[in-house]
This record gives structure tokens, C-alpha cells and sequence, in this order.
């Protein structure tokens, strides 16, 4: 093909930068047949040559043929093989990887990789280039995708941000590159989640586009299809790229959570019973998959978003699953590290977890704590120092606004609470504090310093806890053993290193006494500890103990400034004028700002967990950074302040407390009302729960009432029937058996008067609408008929009248009638009642009573028979003349319809007969005419005048014999 002889063919004496610069031209030809070459398979072999050379040539293949390759991107798109050369080209050039086929260390002093690297990255990244790349990637070609999503990641590494830039502007640039996860071929979709690591780092926008492209669902599927924490390098870049996405985002992180995304990640925590034989990356998989969940809640992050994450991880069973590793048995010590480190930031500051973790016991006969578990850890100097940390984080974070749980441990110490049976917290955290181990002392202190932070009553129930030192020797408080530990030094042999201890006893102290009078009386109170703190910090020693020197500095400076001048010998003025004697307040100020100018100090500051490199370096506690930082200032004014300042600050200080005090006051005032309201609140509640219930069972009652009412009557009624029937037998069956019958029938009589009145009254409103009709249709006619009907319906009106009078009287009657058949029937229960007794005589009185008044009743319904029937009679007669009148009205309206309709068609026949008598006249005339033409006689028109009208007197006789008629 023209290419030359291959390399190993040329003579062995040639040098090598012979060679070199027959590979340049080489390199040089070939890039001039890329470029002039009109058939594409010579420019095809030429791109495939050029890489081939792109490896071990990189610094004369990429200044050659970098523009060249370009321009084959953009001109020869649609042959997807050249477009694979040119982008593996583009690889191998911008790549450092490539660089491993150097031959020797000649062609190595003249190419700096990284260097060289960067060079043509900045050459390549146009916004054209990038955005050609983009559209690239879209072909679905594998030879064209894979070395397009390579060659994009290889541009992000080396510039990173100036290549996001591009891609953020370009449009639907991110969208293309998440289409990656959805490939079918998994080493494109492997691949593309190393593009979008490299996309996602460090830049928040990009973050949040990626998220909102669904990125969070997609790559918990491709966890899930590859095994969770049991799959391969796949989990762990997708972990990688969850990370970049979620830490220090806290849209993202907001996102995540409300879609439900924490609840998939229990599932990854769940161990079996045998967790021996872990490959590493399954290690490495649940190493990133704990550091997942720390992000989201780590300290960092706002606290309102923090604890809404905790909140979540409690209610999905996260914690627990999280807890159950932490009680396993078998698991990896770094796993096992890690997962105390993330359970630690699970419950600190929320108080619901703290309670959880409180309640979690270890799987061992009898169960302990798991607190106790893990303090036994952390007093144990074989267990390894990062673990021996993360105890300590995660003690710290169990206390960390937890004023309960500060209580609980402090009463672990406390003389009437102490269990000699089994170990305790207090216990273990005494046994590390006075151990021979200085990183136990130290742990121990700073574990108890948290169970004091920010808590007034745990500091002076401390003060109460004693300690037996030897057999025979009265116990000794805590506070004063510290002090004696502190005051032998070096004395006692120890491991580790020897500051350590006393570091981690001031640092304690310092926090005990802060804001606690009665603490700094205590330490007070025993003589030999001020001349002790002086002497520390007046000496000249070396820069290890500098930082002993400050503590000590510091500490004398918290007994002046929460001084409450309760002992003569200590007051605050004497303190301050025993330093300006014995060190003075310069070297005093030196001394106490040695604290925040030392290393470790900085280093403390920066996070709350405990992170040392090695434990000589674990020193300062983050926390106790914080108090210092509150104090320095404080402590140096004091020490400056003269007599009359602190006798003023005195006074303001008792007017604040005054103050706070009648604050406080007004504060618990304020909260049993609260308390209370809260209590009446609830009982309103309760109330209207109960009052509501109450409706609905008053409701019931009355229904079942209502029933037992309806119940009753009806076995009023049939008791009734069973005692007449036994009067029967006993006396007069025919009288009793007339009574329920004649009641029953007089019943059924007044029902049908009720009906028969109510249809009367539907009929008479019936009737006046036709009559009120009738007298409108007749109003106009004009006949002498017509009037004689309007007659006949007045007449009708005034008997209507009448009836309805009569039918008045009639409805009155029948309502006396139904009272006292209402009276009669209650009359008739009573007497069924009395019956029943057995009270003969009384009965039989009764009885006659309501035969009477039975009697006259039948009287007076025989009388309303016989007026009803006359009414009946009337009303037939009424209607019989009603419907004659309708009936004459109607003919006579036939009448006059037909008589009009005959006057019409008269007139229409005279019209006719008109027309045809003037035609007629015409013709006549025109024929007298003719005849007079044809000499004939005529008669005269005088003559025919007179017969015409004779002939139409004739016709006027006929209409009116008509109208006669």
C-alpha cells in the first residue's frame, strides 16, 4: 500500500531518531492522502493507518493529522468505519493510558504524557467539535458509539470543566449522553456511566439535569439487574455516579427523598446469618452503598433536610436493617466501621432514632445494650484505632441534642442506679478514664464531656457519682480523681502517648465547669488545684507540653468567669490578682491562645467526626473546638477587668438573672397553659367524639322506641281482642263482640265520609272552573238563548253555594265525630284494661255506659246518612242539570257555528249570482241590440227593471223566512 517496509525490516545500526523521522514522514504522507484522496477507501486506509500509529507516535500523529481527522468527522459521516478510525485516533492521541507503548526512555524525556494530554484536549474542545461529537454519539453503530462515548470521557477528564460548560449550552446536550443508560449493548451502557461520572463531577447544574432525567430511577434498576451489593464493577460506578449527584446537592438530595428512593435502598443492607467469605467487591459495593446514605444525612447538609432524611430512614426500616449489621456477627472490619459510621449520622440531633438506638440490644446471653456493646470496643485497646473512632462518633452522636439520653448515662454512674450485676456505660466509660491506655483515657473523657454538653443538671449530678480508689480509703469524687490523675502526670507509666491524657482530662474538666458555679466551687474547694494550674502554665516547657499549658490556662480562666465568689479564699479578684503576681496577664494570654493556634486544633474544627491519621494526632475534640472558640474571648476580658467592672457585671448579671429568672418563670407559666390548652383541646375533642356517639345512639334508641311503640299498640290491640273475647265467655258475648265490631265499622264509616267529602270538594273546584269557562265562553253571545243560560248558571252558583254551606256543616260534624270516636276508643282500652283485673261489676257500669253513648251514635250516623243522601240526591240533580246546560251550550254553539258558516256561503252565492246577472245584462243588451239591427221589437229596459226587481224582493222574502228559521 505504499506505507514502506515494516519497522522490524530496517537495518539494526539505524539510529533512533532516524527512525522517528521516517515515521514522521511517514505520518506526513498519510495525512496528505486524507486529505487530497477523492476515493474514500484510500482515505479510509489512510485514517486506518494513522491509528495504528497514534500510540506510539502520539506527538507527531496528533500535530499532523489533528485538523485532518476533524474534517474527516465532518465530512465523511455517512461511512461509519472511518468515523470509528478517526474517533479511536482521536482517542489514542488525547489519551494517557496510550502512553504505556513507549519503547524507550529517549521517546519518554520528549513526550510529557500528562502534558501532552492536556495540549491536544485544548486543541480539540471547540464548541463545534463538541457539538459534532454529540451528534455522533446518536448513531447507533456500535464502531461509531463506543469510541465516540470513550473519546468524550477521555475530553472530560483532561478539561473537565470547559468541556461541561459546551455540553450544558448545547441543546438536548445532557439528554443524548443519559440515552447511554438505555443502550441494549452493556459495554456502551458501562462506559456511558463512566461518561456521566466524569460529566457529573463538580458541577450542580449538570447534577440536577441528570436527576431530572430520571437518572435516579435508572440507576437503582441497573442495581437491582445487577445484584445489588453482590454485582460487580457495574453497582460500584453506579454508586459512584449516585454520589456525585446527591453530595452537596441538596435539590438532588430533596428530589431523592420525596421520590421514594430511600426506601429502595433497604434492600442492599440485608445480611445473612454466615458473613464469612465477602468477595471485595461486594465490599466495596456496601462500602459505597453505607457512604450513599451518609451523604444524606450527613452533618453538612442543612439541618431541615437532614432530619427529614432520618425521619424517612426510621419509618422504611433503613435504621434497623443498618442496627442488624452492626449486631452481626462475621462481617468485615471495615464494613463494620463504616456501618457504625453511617448509623452514627442516621441519629444524631433526631431524637425518635437516638430512642430507637437506645432500645437495640446485641444478640448475646443475657443481652446488653448495643451502646455497651460498642463501648466495650472503644475501651479495648486490641480493637483496631478507626473502629475505636467510630465508637466514639457514633456515642457522640447518640448524645448530640439528646438531653434523655445524657441522663441515662449519667445515671449509669449515679450511686442508687448502679447494677452490680452487669456492666453499664457509666461503668466502662470510668474504666477507660483511669486506664493505662492513654487513648482510652481520652476516649473516655471526651464521651463523658458529651454526656455533660449544654446540660446544667447533668453536671451537677455528676458531681454526686464517688469512686472506691483502694481497699480501706474513703471513696473520692470523680471531679477530684481527674484532678489527681491530672496532678501525677508523667508519673504513672502509660501507653501511648503522654499528653494525650492529660489533654483529655482538661478538656473534660473545661467542660464540667463551664456555665456551673456549683462545679467550679467544687474544684475550688480543694486547695491544691489553683497553685497546681499556675505552676503548669508559669513553667517553660516544650512544645508537646504547650497545648498542656493552654488547657491549664484555660481552665483557670473558666473558674475566674463562672466564679460565683461562694469561697473567700477564691474569689474572682483574688484569682485574677494571684495571675498578675505568679504569670501575669500577658504570658496568661499567650498561654490560653496556644489552644487555637496549634494544628490539631484546626483540624478538629473542620468536621464532627473524629478523623486521625494516627492516634497520637487525636488531640481536640470538634465540639470542644466550639466551646474555646466561645470562651477566649470571654476569659481575656475578665482577666483585664477591674474590681468596679466586675462588681457592675455583677449587678447586671443578677438583674439578668432576675430577669431570666422571671422569663423562665413566665416561660413554664406559659407552657403548663399550653399544656393545659393542649389538655382542653383534647378533651373538646373527646367530648364532641362522645357527643357525637351520643347522637347517634339517641337516634337508635328513638327508632327502636318508635318500634317498641308501634310494638305496644299493635299488642294493645290484640290484647284488647283477647279480652273482649274472654268477657265473652264470662258475661254477655254479643254485647262485647258489638262493640269492637260497631267500633271497627264506625272507623271504617268516618274513612269513607272523609273520602266521599274530599271528593265532593275535588268535583264542586272541578265544576266552578267549568261554570266560570261556560260564563266566559257565553259572555258574548248575543242570542236570547245564550241569556237564558247565563240565568240557569247563576241559579247553578247559588246552589253550589248551598251545598257547600251544607258540606261545611257536614266536615264539622265529621270532625266531632272523629273525637269522640277517639274518646270512645280510649274509653273502650280503659274498659279492656279493667277487664283484664277481673273487676265484674265495674265493667258491667261501663259497659251500659258505652251502649248508650254507642247508641246515640248510631242515631247520629243514621242522621248523617240521611243528610248525605239528600246531598248525594242534590248533587246527582245538580249534575243532571250541569251537564243539560253543557249539553245545550254545546248545541247551541254547534248552531251558531253552522248558521255563520251558512251566511258565509250565501254571500258567496249572491257574489256569484251578481257576477252572473251583470254578464247576463251584458249579453242581453248586446242582443237587444242585434235585434234592434235586425229590425225586431224589443221591450223596454223600464219593462225588465221592474221584473228584476220583483225578482229580488222575491229573494229578500227567501232570507228572511231563513233567518226565521
Amino acid at each position: 500500500m505504499g506505507y514502506g517496509p515494516p519497522f522490524s525490516e530496517f537495518p539494526s545500526p539505524i539510529h533512533a531518531m532516524d527512525l522517528m523521522r521516517i515515521h514522521t514522514e511517514e505520518i506526513q504522507k498519510l495525512c496528505d492522502r486524507v486529505a487530497s484522496s477523492t476515493l474514500l477507501d484510500d482515505r479510509r486506509d489512510a485514517v486506518r493507518a494513522l491509528k495504528s500509529l497514534s500510540k506510539k507516535y502520539r506527538l507527531e500523529v496528533g500535530t499532523q493529522a489533528m485538523d485532518h481527522l476533524v474534517n474527516v468527522l465532518q465530512t465523511d459521516r455517512a461511512d461509519s468505519e472511518i468515523i470509528g478510525y478517526a474517533l479511536d485516533t482521536l482517542y489514542n492521541i488525547i489519551s494517557n493510558d496510550a502512553e504505556e507503548a513507549a519503547e524507550s526512555e529517549e521517546e519518554n524525556q520528549q513526550v510529557q504524557s500528562d502534558d501532552l494530554g492536556v495540549q491536544f484536549t485544548e486543541m480539540f474542545i471547540k464548541q463545534e467539535n463538541i457539538t459534532m461529537l454529540l451528534s455522533i454519539l446518536e448513531e447507533f453503530d456500535f464502531h461509531v458509539r463506543w469510541p465516540g462515548v470513550k473519546l468524550l470521557t477521555i475530553l472530560l477528564k483532561q478539561q473537565g470543566p470547559q468541556v461541561q460548560q459546551i455540553i450544558l449550552v448545547s441543546p438536548m446536550g445532557v439528554s443524548r449522553l443519559m440515552d447511554l443508560l438505555d443502550d441494549s449493548r452493556e459495554v456502551i451502557r458501562n462506559d456511558g456511566l463512566l461518561l456521566l461520572q466524569q460529566l457529573t463531577k463538580n458541577n450542580a447544574a449538570i447534577q440536577k439535569i441528570v436527576a431530572f432525567e430520571n437518572a435516579f430511577e435508572r440507576l437503582l434498576d441497573i442495581i437491582t439487574e445487577e445484584g445489588s451489593s453482590d454485582g460487580g464493577i457495574v453497582v460500584e460506578d453506579c454508586l459512584l455516579l449516585l454520589q456525585n449527584l446527591l453530595k452537596y446537592n441538596n435539590s438532588n438530595q430533596n428530589f431523592f427523598k420525596e421520590g421514594s428512593y430511600i426506601q429502595r435502598m433497604k434492600p442492599w443492607f440485608e445480611v445473612g446469618d454466615d458473613n464469612s467469605g465477602w468477595s471485595a467487591q461486594k465490599v466495596t459495593n456496601l462500602h459505597l452503598m453505607l457512604q450513599l446514605v451518609r451523604v444524606l444525612v450527613s452533618p453538612g447538609n442543612p439541618p431541615g433536610a437532614t432530619s427529614s432524611c432520618q425521619k424517612f430512614m426510621y419509618q422504611c426500616g433503613l435504621l434497623q436493617q443498618l442496627c442488624i449489621i452492626l449486631m452481626a456477627t462475621g462481617v468485615p472490619a471495615d464494613i463494620l466501621t463504616e456501618t457504625i459510621n453511617t448509623v452514627s449520622e442516621v441519629i444524631r440531633g433526631s431524637q425518635v432514632n437516638q430512642d430507637y438506638f437506645a432500645s437495640v440490644n446485641a444478640p448475646s446471653n443475657p443481652p446488653r445494650p448495643a451502646i455497651v456493646v460498642l463501648l466495650m470496643s472503644m475501651v479495648n485497646e486490641r480493637q483496631p484505632f478507626v473502629l475505636r473512632c467510630a465508637v466514639l462518633y457514633c456515642f457522640q452522636c447518640f448524645l448530640y441534642k439528646n438531653q434523655k439520653g445524657q441522663g441515662e448515662i449519667v445515671a449509669t454512674l449515679l450511686p442508687s442506679t448502679i447494677d452490680a450485676t452487669s456492666l453499664s456505660a457509666g461503668q466502662l466509660l470510668c474504666g477507660g478514664l483511669f486506664s493505662t491506655d492513654s487513648l482510652s483515657n481520652w476516649c473516655a473523657a471526651v464521651a463523658l464531656a458529651h454526656a455533660l454538653l449544654e446540660n446544667a443538671t447533668q453536671k451537677e449530678q455528676l458531681l454526686r457519682v464517688q469512686l472506691a480508689t483502694s481497699i480501706g480509703n474513703p471513696p473520692v469524687s470523680l471531679l477530684q480523681q481527674c484532678t489527681n490523675i491530672l496532678a501525677q502526670g508523667d508519673k504513672i507509666d502509660r501507653r501511648g502517648s503522654k499528653v494525650q491524657t492529660r489533654v483529655g482530662l482538661l478538656m473534660l474538666l473545661c467542660t464540667w465547669l463551664t456555665n456551673c458555679p456549683i462545679a467550679v466551687t467544687h474544684f475550688l474547694h480543694n486547695a491544691s488545684n489553683v497553685p497546681f494550674l499556675t505552676g503548669q502554665i508559669s513553667e517553660n516547657l516544650g512544645e508537646e507540653e504547650q497545648l498542656v499549658q493552654g488547657l491549664c490556662a484555660l481552665l483557670l480562666g473558666i473558674c475566674i468567669y463562672y466564679n460565683d465568689n461562694s469561697l473567700e479564699n477564691n474569689t474572682k479578684e483574688k484569682l485574677k490578682q494571684l495571675i498578675e503576681k505568679r504569670i501575669g496577664k500577658e504570658i496568661f494570654t499567650e498561654k490560653l491562645s496556644f489552644i487555637t493556634k496549634h494544628e490539631f486544633y484546626s483540624k478538629a474544627a473542620q468536621k464532627p467526626q473524629p478523623n486521625f491519621s494516627s492516634p497520637d494526632h487525636m488531640m481536640f475534640d470538634h465540639e470542644f473546638t466550639k466551646l474555646v472558640k466561645e470562651l477566649e474571648v470571654v476569659i481575656i476580658k475578665a482577666i483585664y477587668k477591674s474590681s468596679e467592672e466586675d462588681k457592675k457585671e455583677e449587678e447586671v448579671k443578677k438583674s439578668l438573672e432576675q430577669h431570666d429568672n422571671i422569663i423562665s418563670h413566665y416561660k413554664n407559666v406559659i407552657r403548663e397553659q399550653d399544656m393545659k390548652l393542649e389538655e382542653l383541646q383534647q378533651t373538646v375533642s373527646s367530648l364532641q367524639a362522645k357527643n357525637e356517639q351520643f347522637q347517634t345512639t339517641i337516634s337508635q334508641q328513638l327508632a327502636q322506641i318508635q318500634q317498641h311503640k308501634d310494638q305496644y299498640n299493635l299488642l294493645k290491640v290484640q290484647l284488647g281482642k283477647d279480652s273482649q273475647h274472654h268477657n265473652a265467655h264470662n258475661s254477655n258475648a254479643q254485647m262485647n263482640g258489638f262493640q269492637s265490631e260497631e267500633v271497627s265499622r264506625l272507623k271504617e264509616e268516618i274513612e269513607d265520609l272523609k273520602k266521599q267529602h274530599e271528593l265532593l270538594q275535588g268535583e264542586l273546584s272541578e265544576k266552578n272552573a267549568l261554570l266560570e269557562k261556560l260564563k266566559y265562553s257565553q259572555a258574548g253571545g248575543q242570542t236570547e238563548q245564550s241569556t237564558r243560560v247565563a240565568e240557569q248558571v247563576t241559579e247553578l252558583q247559588k246552589e253550589m253555594e248551598t251545598l257547600r254551606s251544607q258540606l261545611h256543616v257536614q266536615s264539622t260534624e265529621i270532625n266531632r265525630l272523629q273525637a269522640e270516636r277517639m274518646e270512645l276508643v280510649q274509653k273502650l282500652e280503659a274498659s279492656a284494661a279493667v277487664t283484664v283485673t277481673g273487676d265484674s261489676s265495674t265493667a258491667a257500669s261501663q259497659n251500659n255506659d258505652h251502649e248508650e253513648k254507642i247508641a246515640s251514635l248510631l242515631q247520629d250516623l243514621r242522621s248523617l246518612k240521611d243528610e248525605l243522601k239528600v246531598v248525594s240526591e242534590e248533587k246527582s240533580s245538580l249534575k243532571r242539570e250541569l251537564d243539560s246546560a253543557h249539553s245545550t251550550a254545546a248545541i247551541l254553539q254547534d248552531e251558531k257555528l253552522k248558521l255563520s258558516q251558512e251566511v258565509t256561503e250565501s254571500k258567496k252565492e249572491q257574489d256569484d249570482l251578481l257576477i252572473l246577472l251583470a254578464d247576463q245584462d251584458q249579453k242581453i243588451l248586446s242582443l237587444k241590440n242585434k235585434l234592434k239591427e235586425l229590425g225586431e221589437q224589443v221591450e223596454d229596459e223600464d219593462d225588465l227593471e221592474s221584473g228584476d226587481a220583483g225578482d229580488e224582493d222575491d229573494l229578500d222574502d227567501e232570507d228572511s223566512r231563513d233567518d226565521d228559521m
